[in-house]
C-alpha cells in the first residue's frame, strides 16, 4: 500500500476553496489598498470588485483578473514590451519543470504564466518560499494563482522533511498530475548578474527520485528558462545589499521584502525578454556517467546555466557595462551614443543613492550588467 503524502500545508488553493478566500481578501484593508493602486476610479474598483466576488475558480481568475492586471498595471506601465522565444517549440499538453534564473520576486513567475496563458498552454504552478507570506493577504494571492510553498529556515532535520516533501509534491504535479512548475533556480534573486543553479536545488528534486538518475530526472522534463530585463529589478536595492554584505554584514527584513515586490512591479524595467530552453532529456544520460553523485548533479546544474545564458537576450545596457569596466569600445556596434548617455546617467543617479565607496559601488553596478554578456562569451 502506498502511503499518501498530506500537501495541505503548502499546496495552492483549489477551486473549491477560490471565492472563499477571495470574499476573505475583499475585506482586507491591505488589499483594498492594492486595488486603489490598480485603478484610482472608484467606479472601476467597484467592478473589480463584483467580478471576484464571481470567480469560481483559479482558471476563471488568471483569465478574468489577473491577466487584464498584468497587462494594465506592469507591461503597460513599468515595460517597453514583453517578447518570447521557444516557448512555441514546447508540447501544450505536456507538463514541464521550468527552472529559471531569478530577477524579480513576483515578475518572473507572474510574466511567464502571462505568456502561457497567451500560447494557449495552462498557467504552471509556482514555489514561492514562505519567508515572502509576510501577511495572510499575501499568502491568499499568491495561493489563488497556484503558488505553493517552499519552506525556510529550519532546523536540519525539519528541512530534510520539508525538502522530502517539496520533492514529491513537484514530481507529482508533473509525472502524474500533468501539471507544469516554474521555480528559481537558486534561492533568492540574482543581485550581482551571475545567474548561477545552485547544487541545493536539484538535490532536492532528486530526494523524490526512486529511479536511478537519469530516468528520474527525465521524468522531471526540465526546461531551463531564462529572464531578461533590460532595466534590472530593483537594481538600486540589490547593489546596496550586496555593498552592505561587503562591508557590515547585512541582514535582511520582511520590510525589505515588501519593499521590493513593491518596487519590482512599479519601476521602469525597459524591454523584457523569456528565452525557453530545450527540454533536457536525452543528453541526462551522458552525466549518468559520472562516477558520484554530486558529480552527476553538477554536470546537470552547469547544463542548465549553460542553456540559461545561451538564451539570455542581451540589452545595449550589457554590452555598454562591459565596455565601461573593460575600458574599451569593443561592444560598440551594440550600442548608440544616446544608449550609452543614458545608462551612464542612470548609473551615476544610482550610485549617488547609495551610501558608501562610490568607486566601489559604481563597480558592482556595472558587473551587474556586465555579467550576464561575459557568461554567454564563456558557453
Amino acid at each position: 500500500m502506498v502511503h499518501k503524502i498530506n500537501f495541505d500545508d503548502i499546496r495552492p488553493f483549489d477551486d473549491s476553496e477560490v471565492n472563499h478566500y477571495l470574499r476573505l481578501l475583499l475585506k482586507d484593508e491591505n488589499f483594498q489598498q492594492v486595488l486603489q493602486f490598480v485603478s484610482k476610479d472608484p467606479a472601476r474598483i467597484d467592478q473589480f470588485k463584483v467580478m471576484l466576488e464571481n470567480v469560481h475558480s483559479i482558471k476563471e481568475l488568471q483569465l478574468k483578473f489577473v491577466s487584464q492586471l498584468i497587462d494594465e498595471l506592469i507591461l503597460k506601465r513599468s515595460t517597453d514590451g514583453l517578447t518570447c522565444s521557444g516557448l512555441e517549440k514546447l508540447d501544450r499538453h505536456a507538463s514541464y519543470l521550468f527552472i529559471s534564473n531569478h530577477r524579480d520576486i513576483i515578475l518572473d513567475s507572474a510574466l511567464m504564466n502571462y505568456l502561457i496563458v497567451l500560447e494557449g498552454m495552462n498557467t504552471t504552478e509556482i514555489a514561492i518560499g514562505n519567508n515572502l507570506l509576510i501577511e495572510n493577504w499575501i499568502e491568499y494571492v499568491v495561493k489563488l494563482n497556484r503558488a505553493f510553498v517552499v519552506k525556510r529556515n529550519l532546523p536540519a532535520r525539519e528541512l530534510l522533511l520539508a525538502s522530502q516533501k517539496l520533492s514529491e509534491y513537484i514530481r507529482r504535479d508533473i509525472t502524474r498530475k500533468n501539471t507544469s512548475v516554474w521555480i528559481a533556480q537558486r534561492e533568492g534573486r540574482t543581485k550581482d548578474g551571475n545567474d548561477k543553479t545552485q547544487l541545493a536545488i536539484l538535490k532536492m528534486l532528486n530526494l523524490s527520485n526512486a529511479d536511478d538518475f537519469a530516468k528520474g530526472f527525465k521524468d522531471l522534463r526540465i526546461v531551463p528558462l531564462s529572464i531578461s530585463y533590460e532595466i534590472e529589478p530593483c537594481g538600486i536595492s540589490k547593489v546596496a545589499e550586496l555593498y552592505k554584505k561587503k562591508t557590515e554584514g547585512f541582514e535582511k527584513t520582511q520590510e525589505d521584502d515588501l519593499r521590493s515586490m513593491g518596487e519590482g512591479l512599479t519601476r521602469p524595467k525597459g524591454h523584457v525578454h523569456f528565452g525557453f530552453g530545450e527540454p533536457i532529456t536525452d543528453v541526462i544520460d551522458l552525466f549518468a556517467r559520472e562516477e558520484t553523485g554530486s558529480g552527476q548533479i553538477e554536470k546537470l546544474a552547469d547544463h542548465i546555466d549553460q542553456q540559461i545564458y545561451a538564451n539570455f537576450k542581451l540589452w545595449a545596457n550589457n554590452y555598454i557595462a562591459a565596455d565601461i569596466l573593460s575600458q574599451t569600445n569593443t561592444n560598440a556596434g551594440h550600442y548608440s551614443a544616446e544608449q550609452y548617455a543614458q545608462f551612464v546617467a542612470m548609473v551615476d543617479e544610482a550610485v549617488s543613492l547609495i551610501p558608501g565607496d562610490q568607486a566601489d559601488i559604481r563597480q558592482m553596478f556595472l558587473q551587474m550588467y556586465a555579467n550576464p554578456l561575459l557568461n554567454k562569451c564563456h558557453i
